[in-house]
């Protein structure tokens, strides 16, 4: 069984060990890039490890962008933000999500999960209307970061 199955143990130990090793791999682990994510909602010590993993990893493979578009919704907000974050580094193949990235700069309750959409938002170059929309709608609101984060991301489009 592989680090990607591991992760989906029902042994802790084992997801925990799963994850320390797949952050040992750096880039060479974004064929876990979905089940990492998913791991960010798992116990403490699986998060850590799986976090630790997620900042060695590169962009992740086009084939995860559906999925992490769909986990970029989590109410997890740590599951969230990552997923938010591999979207970015994904670039331009994650342009597909951008209009699901807006609902969450407009929607979430979370301010770095919002953050973090219009960072991604700025590394995809928004084209779609509603991704653009949302992010003039925040560039002249009260957070600060949020603002500049929407402006850059606008300048990119």
């Amino acid at each position: 069984m592989d680090e990607k199955q591991k992760l989906k143990s029902s042994d802790v130990r084992e997801r925990q060990a799963a994850a320390e090793a797949l952050s040992q791999m750096g880039p060479d682990a974004a064929y876990a890039a979905i089940e990492l994510v998913g791991a960010c909602a798992d116990e403490e010590s699986v998060q850590q490890w799986a976090v630790a993993a997620l900042e060695e990893l590169g962009p992740p493979p086009a084939e995860s962008i559906g999925e992490l578009t769909r986990l970029a919704s989590s109410s997890d907000p740590m599951t969230a933000f990552w997923a938010i974050t591999l979207l970015g580094r994904a670039g331009s193949i994650a342009q597909p999500s951008q209009d699901e990235l807006a609902i969450i700069l407009n929607d979430s309750k979370v301010e770095s999960v919002r953050e973090r959409a219009a960072w991604a938002l700025g590394k995809i170059h928004p084209t779609s209307p509603v991704a653009i929309a949302a992010l003039q709608s925040v560039e002249s609101g009260t957070s600060a970061r949020l603002a500049r984060l929407a402006r850059h991301a606008l300048e990119e489009h």
